[in-house]
């Protein structure tokens, strides 16, 4: 039987990991932020502050209100776009891809996707958000104890510093760090968490220009330099 799954899955396999990832990049278009910025100022979000469309943002610039909708909405898409894969895991558990349980792939892929989607939305001229929120998500899904403690370390940088991008950027350094430590030997989990410090350094870019510069705003200013 188990010769049987090998000679007709990888074909199947290939097409519903492209599947998880276009659904997810789709829902994680759905910019909440964007959204909640036509609704509680009537204008774009990317207009104002930081230009990011992001829930920090929304906290500047529309207040609390808006920033917890915005928090809301990006957390809910990510869990529907990743728990979406559990209609296509078909697979045996026992049935693995390089040492990895082949269901777990549909969760990177759909978690990279959600990913996307939220920092380059096809609906709104692929400039959204900075995917911060959406990447504890996935991590989540991918292994939850590495995500509660990435999730601890980057919100005490934050309450410690008020840097926002700050424990940000450090979390996803830590991240890749746990991988390493916790999940050694598993190289495709190392992998996704690479990619997920890669975007997220990335889509900061400025804001680590400006921590260096010393121009970087803390949280509770609404205002941007």
């Amino acid at each position: 039987m188990e010769d049987f799954l090998y000679s007709w899955y990888p074909a199947s396999f290939y097409v519903l990991c492209a599947l998880s990832f276009a659904i997810a990049y789709l829902l994680g278009s759905v910019n909440t932020s964007i959204i909640v910025g036509k609704i509680f100022g009537g204008n774009d979000i990317r207009d104002f502050g930081s230009g990011s469309a992001g829930a920090t943002n929304a906290l500047r610039t529309y207040g609390k209100k808006a920033a917890v909708f915005a928090t809301l909405g990006d957390i809910l898409k990510a869990v529907i776009a990743i728990l979406l894969t559990k209609t296509v895991q078909m697979y045996d558990t026992s049935n693995c891809l390089f040492g990895i349980d082949l269901n777990q792939y549909f969760i990177y892929a759909a978690g990279i996707g959600v990913i996307l989607g939220h920092n380059f939305p096809v609906y709104f001229k692929f400039k959204g958000g900075k995917g911060v929120l959406v990447s504890i998500v996935a991590l989540m899904f991918a292994d939850w104890r590495i995500g509660l403690i990435v999730l601890a370390f980057a919100l005490l940088i934050m309450v410690i510093t008020r840097y926002v991008s700050l424990g940000s950027v450090l979390g996803s350094i830590a991240l890749v760090i746990l991988a390493l430590i916790m999940r050694l030997g598993d190289w495709w989990f190392f992998g996704f968490s690479v990619l997920l410090m890669i975007l997220i350094v990335v889509m900061h870019r400025e804001n680590i220009k400006r921590l260096f510069n010393g121009t970087e705003r803390k949280l509770g200013k609404k205002k941007e330099d």
